[in-house]
């Protein structure tokens, strides 16, 4: 039964402590749309798409004043276009097009999907859609695109690995107008879930319903707060608070969801509860690790905090949801995150540093802006460690960075909106170009043998 006092406590939390439906996201399945001719296939994809997708944003927009609770963006995520193309053939660049195109149509914020599975390997389709993917994100703007180049049961594919690297760096240039903004619309996962409603890196995976509504929250203002009432507490109390507030926080999330889903007709599918920071002040996962007593996000102890932090998370939200999904966690996203941006800047948050923590959070080396002439080895170096760490420990891992194109290091990018931006990272310079040379996969580990 919902209390006064409850309702009280949810108004506070969305007026002064930033809380926000971070995302509506409509996962669509395409696969009824392959055929061999591809306008025919995207005379289909937006004929489905438009039947419906057409009233999510009106139904987000009543929702959120109905409930008084922001929903930030509504967006559609597609069956990975790789799996289409294998059918249809042609220029992979214009099914980035129509959905741009139909994102426009829609009103709608981000379009993800662009996207191949290539963990054991390429199959038909696969490399050319890779190889496109400089094209078709610089000239769309609301059309994302992810890989999956390995995961714990197939090992890594580090041919695709080898790819990605020349993929970003590409990506970057061909947007190098546009603050390289394609790459901050790219990413590279190891274990790539299925059902993950945040961009750049959502896709309708095969094993989704036809249709479904994925809702994706974000608190870390709310949490910080609650700490910030307990001074004195030890970290059991820490982490008890935080379930109690991640509790609260999915349980609008689910709230939000199933009516979203009553509303459109469309199955709920699950509330991904990912603490997601934003550039606004107050609002940000690293300010809730300095609230648990470190000096700066980045000190010795982050790693730690973090991971009391990610797992009471996923606690409390699981006890208000029995669909929780996606990536759900904590996420450090350098250039969405004031924190992360201000530690990043004074030199205390370094990329191995980063590399650590994504051990115990969601996802992993996100929105960091490296500098402009890193070499394509290097970046699939990163790529290659980031997925190691997904890969051994059965979780996701995920690599976004964006090569500022003429910069250096400690000069600033800014993307603006939910991007934000940040200072350009060093990397570390020792040529990794023989390693990522020999090809082939790493193997899976012996954790994969677990029939």
């Amino acid at each position: 039964m919902i209390n006064t006092r409850d309702i009280l406590e949810t108004i506070h939390m969305i007026e002064d402590e930033n809380l926000d439906i971070r995302t509506i996201t409509m996962g669509i399945s395409l696969l009824d749309c392959c055929c061999g001719d591809i306008t025919a296939s995207c005379r289909k994809i937006h004929d489905k798409i438009m039947r419906l997708a057409c009233r999510l944003v009106d139904t987000g927009n009543e929702i959120s004043k109905e409930f008084g609770v922001p929903i930030i963006n509504k967006r559609i995520a597609v069956t990975p276009v790789a799996m289409l193309l294998a059918a249809s053939g042609g220029d992979p660049v214009r099914y980035a097009r129509e959905l741009e195109s139909i994102s426009n149509e829609l009103g709608i914020d981000f379009a993800g999907g662009y996207s191949a599975l290539v963990q054991k390997g390429f199959a038909c389709g696969d490399e050319a859609l890779i190889r496109s993917i400089p094209e078709a994100l610089s000239q769309t703007a609301h059309v994302c695109s992810s890989v999956n180049i390995g995961s714990t049961k197939t090992g890594i594919n580090m041919d695709a690995v080898a790819l990605m690297g020349q993929t970003i760096r590409a990506t970057a240039e061909a947007s190098a107008a546009d603050n390289c903004i394609g790459a901050a619309k790219l990413v590279v996962f190891c274990n790539a879930p299925e059902d993950n409603p945040f961009m750049a890196g959502a896709f309708h995976g095969a094993g989704e319903p036809d249709c479904v509504i994925n809702v994706g929250v974000s608190g870390p203002g709310v949490v910080r707060n609650a700490l910030s009432k307990i001074p004195g507490g030890d970290l059991t109390d820490v982490a008890d608070t935080v379930k109690k507030t991640a509790f609260k926080i999915t349980r609008v999330g689910q709230l939000v969801a199933l009516e979203a889903s009553k509303r459109l007709g469309v199955p709920f599918g699950i509330v991904d509860l990912s603490l997601a920071p934003t550039p606004a002040v107050g609002d940000s996962v690293a300010h809730i690790l300095e609230e648990m007593g470190l000096e700066t996000c980045g000190a010795h102890g982050t790693t730690a905090a973090l991971a009391l932090l990610n797992d009471a998370v996923k606690k409390g939200g699981t006890m208000a949801s029995s669909h929780v999904g996606g990536l759900s966690g904590a996420f450090i996203p350098v250039t969405e995150d004031a924190g992360m941006v201000r530690a990043a800047a004074c030199g205390c948050l370094k990329i191995e540093k980063l590399e650590a923590m994504t051990a115990v959070c969601s996802v992993g080396l996100d929105m960091i802006v490296i500098p402009g002439d890193t070499p394509p080895e290097v970046i699939s170096a990163v790529i290659a460690d980031e997925a190691a760490i997904g890969m051994i420990n059965h979780k996701t891992t995920a690599v976004r960075l964006i090569p500022a194109i003429g910069k250096k290091i400690g000069e600033h990018l800014d993307f603006g909106g939910l991007l934000g931006g940040g200072p350009v990272m060093a990397l570390n310079t020792a040529s990794p170009a023989a390693f990522i040379a020999r090809g082939g996969r790493i193997p899976a580990p012996i954790q994969s043998l677990r029939n």
